[in-house]
Formats: structure tokens, sequence, C-alpha cells
């Protein structure tokens, strides 16, 4: 019973704090309400259910969890129990498979536990967090990226778009590379693959020169990292001629893949800029210097927050800020676009794509892996949730792989590309999918029939029931009314009709 939409959804919980050692746990002594909230809010409503009692709980329960919360009483614990028990219970069809073997995969033949990694970033900066991500079940990381450089940060260096109860929907960071030296991170190294020899550890790298392109893939491959990961897009690098404005330029990502290639014997991936037109050039350029694997999306070049009064954007830094770089949820539609650019490349066929960009929940790792990615990175998500959203990530996946019967995760990568087309001239155009009205759900907000009237097609009007009514011979099967509903009270009808011309 894997559903697009969910029965429950992040609306229905809004306020929660999603809470640290959460006081509705201790005030419970039936389940464990923060970790069944907490896959609610990752949209893993079936792993939420397996861990539930097999008779109701809270059915005569006075939901002392609802006033031990921090946010007393705001939060319908208890309805939201009867709801999973009501709603979503009777409709799991395949208990959460007892093993995770359906997640093994690999990354340019090496093997991982399943495609999860952190990504080169703060959430992966050190050996006692990567240690803690490595227990808490994530397949590997990708280490901050390592530089010759002297990095000093600035103060404040994060921002967020946010939406209308606070949650972040868009990130930015003015954050560079790792600020400890190559010696302490080649230490870390050395501590994680003897401590931790089953998980995968990605060398993320950022020379100045091909010479310090191939020191670095050296040392780290010396120092037990699995593979190499070249920087070419960080957008934030004060010095010319790093990061992003190497992976706008196919030459260099040529010279210096070649450098890093020659210097050492484990796998390259090419980590690109999505601050381009077209991430192909690069990519064909990294695989001629001898890549093995691509790496996108990093963070997308961008301005937020612009304070109205002092005229300063987000954050700001003793009153000045700087373009930055945009991750988050927000941005997963772009990211989805150019991993879909390098999978449907006939040049880049058998390149391995470890792909990022706004990776929420195992939904969202899913639509990357059918578009082509056959690992998934993930920082912006940990940074707002920590390291324990992979078990939701892991459950989700693989109740979903269960459902659908694929033995091997593998298996999904790239079964959406078929039915992409980079363009919209492919698609048909001679019949119209009308929106249908689910009337238990509309509480006769309007909003459907002001959204079509001044952004459609003037075909839809409330009757004196405040009932909404379709005009069948305006409607064009838009679905902006579906998209409005804060209801969720239209949905397609699933049937296409044939216009009269």
């Amino acid at each position: 019973m894997i559903q697009s939409e969910p029965m429950i959804s992040r609306l229905d919980m809004v306020r929660c704090a999603l809470c640290h050692d959460a006081p509705c746990d201790a005030a419970c002594d039936k389940l464990e309400p923060s970790g069944i909230l907490r896959s609610i809010w990752l949209r893993n409503e079936q792993g939420a259910v397996s861990r539930l009692p097999e008779e109701n709980p809270c059915v005569a329960c006075a939901a002392p969890c609802e006033w031990a919360c921090v946010r007393q009483g705001q939060i319908p614990i208890r309805g939201l129990m009867k709801r999973l028990y009501a709603q979503v219970k009777p409709e799991v069809e395949t208990p959460v498979p007892a093993d995770e073997s359906r997640l093994r995969c690999e990354l340019c033949g090496i093997p991982l536990e399943n495609p999860f990694l952190l990504s080169s970033s703060v959430v992966a900066s050190t050996y006692e967090m990567c240690a803690r991500a490595f227990e808490a079940g994530w397949a590997g990381a990708c280490f901050k990226t390592i530089c010759a450089l002297d990095i000093h940060e600035a103060s404040p260096r994060y921002s967020a778009v946010t939406d209308a109860a606070g949650g972040i929907v868009g990130f930015k960071n003015i954050e560079q590379l790792s600020t400890q030296s190559v010696a302490e991170n080649m230490e870390a190294f050395r501590k994680l693959k003897a401590n931790y020899p089953s998980k995968f550890i990605l060398a993320s790298i950022m020379g100045q020169n091909e010479a310090e392109w191939g020191v670095l893939a050296r040392i780290c491959e010396d120092n037990g990292a699995d593979a190499v990961e070249l920087n070419f897009s960080c957008p934030n690098m004060a010095e010319g001629g790093l990061g992003s404005d190497i992976g706008q330029v196919p030459e260099l990502v040529e010279r210096f893949t070649a450098a890093a290639k020659w210097a050492c014997g484990i796998p390259v991936l090419a980590k690109l800029t999505p601050n381009v037109a077209n991430m192909s050039p690069a990519a064909e350029a990294a695989r001629r210097g001898g890549a093995d694997g691509i790496a996108a999306i990093n963070t997308i070049k961008s301005v937020i927050g612009l304070n109205i009064h002092t005229f300063v954007s987000s954050p700001s830094v003793h009153g000045h800020s700087a373009v930055g770089g945009y991750s988050g949820n927000a941005v997963k539609p772009i990211a989805l676009r150019f991993i879909a650019e390098l999978a449907q490349n006939p040049a880049l066929k058998g390149m391995h794509i470890s792909a990022m960009g706004g990776v929420e929940t195992w939904q969202d790792a899913l639509e990357f892996m059918l578009l082509g990615g056959g690992s998934i990175q993930v920082t912006t998500a940990v940074m707002q949730y920590g390291y324990r959203i992979i078990d939701d990530l892991k459950e989700g996946l693989n109740l979903y792989l269960a459902e659908k019967g694929f033995s091997s995760v593998a298996q999904i990568v790239g079964l959406g590309l078929d039915a992409l087309s980079p363009t919209t001239d492919v698609l048909e155009r001679d019949t119209v999918m009308f929106p249908r009205f689910i009337r238990d759900r509309c509480i006769g907000c309007g909003r459907c029939e002001i959204s079509c009237a001044d952004g459609g097609h003037q075909a839809i009007r409330l009757n004196a029931q405040r009932a909404p009514v379709l005009n069948g011979k305006r409607c064009v099967g838009c679905h902006l009314c579906v998209l409005v509903c804060p209801q969720r009270a239209i949905v397609p009808s699933g049937k296409r009709i044939a216009p009269k011309r």
C-alpha cells in the first residue's frame, strides 16, 4: 500500500518540533510517540504502523503525551495514532522486511550497505560526527572538502527560506571548505577505516593546480579513502579559479580530473556545479579525464532574505552579505532535472551517478534513483533533523522495494527515464483530464474558485451550499485547483475526455 499521497501528512502535525529526547516518550509507557511522529513527517507512515502495538493503546488514554509535549496540548498525538490505526493499518499489505539485503548496492564497484551517504559538508567534517552517523546506519560519508588552503569561516553563515509554520523550505550557506589541516583529516580517515571497515569513505578534495589535485588524491587513497570526489562546484570560494569556477569550464574539469586519476588507483567522481545551463559538457569532460562517476548537484548560487530596513541580504556579516549556495527540498526539482540530463546522455553511459539536492524522505531518494542516481547523498535534511532520519530512509525504501517485488535497489535505477522528455513537444494534447471533487473533505473555502477565476479558465463556481461545481465546457484540465486546495479535496479524475473542437 505505497501511496503517492500520504493519508496523514505534515499538515496534520505541523506544530510538532520533532524533539530530541522527546518528553512525549517519557509520558507514554505503551509506545514511542516521537519516532512514530517523525516517521509521519518523513512520509514513512507504513513504517510507523509497523511499530504500533496490535491493539490501540490510545483509545481510552487521557493522552498525557500531549500535555508533556514542549508545545503543551498543541499536537494531536492521540488523534494521529487513532488515524494510523483506522486509516493506514487496514491498508497495509506488506510487512516491513526484517532484513535490509534489498538495499545493498555499489558505488563504482565498491559495496554499499545501502545507497545513503552523507554529502561533503559540515555533517561529515570530523571523525566523531561520521562515527555517530555510521552507528546510526548510514552506509558512508563524503568527508567535508579537504584542501591546502587556510580556511576561516564567516559568522553567521546560514540563512533560510521558511514556510508559514516556520519550517525550512530552502537553505542558504556561505560556508567554505574544511577548517582542519590535511594531516588532521587523514587521521580521521585512518580511524574511520580501522573502526568501520565496511563503511564507504568518499574523500572530497579541492586543489589549486594539477599537482595539488594529484597529491591530495594520492594522500587520501593512502589513508583509507575508498574513492575521491573532486569538488568542481563549491559556489562559496573567495579565491578565483576554484570551486564552481572550475566546473563551468570543461577544459579545466578534464585537466584536473586527469591529474587526480593519474595520481591514485581508487575511483574518482567529479562533483559538478548546477550553475550552468547544461551539465553534460562538464560531465563529458570529466569522463575524458578518466572519471569513474559524477556527483551532482552542489548548491545553487542564490540571494535570499533581503532586509528591507538595512538593505542587506541574509546572512548579514557585519552589515555585508554575499551570494551563497542554496540547498534543501526547494532545489530538488532542479537537481532531478540535472540528474536526468546526465543519465540520458549516451556519452556518459556506464558512469555512476551519486545524486543529491533536496533529499529529505525515502520518496525523494527514490525519485533520484528512478532518474539514474546509483547512490544518494544528503546534507540539509541531516542539518535539520539529524542522522536519525536514516531509519526512515532505509525503512521506507526497503518496504517500497518489497511491495513492488524488487530484489535489489539497483533494479530501480533509471526506470523513470523512458517516460521523461527534455521538451514538451512530445506530449499528447488532444484530451482533457478533469478534476474530481471529494465532497466529504471540502470545507467550502472557495480557494478553487478564486484560483480558477483569476489564474485559470473560470471553470469553477461555488453553489448555494458552498460546494464547487465544474463547468466542463470551460475546464481545460490544468489542475491548478488540485494544487491550491488546502484540504486535498480535489484530485485528478483519472479519465481523459477528448474535447469538442
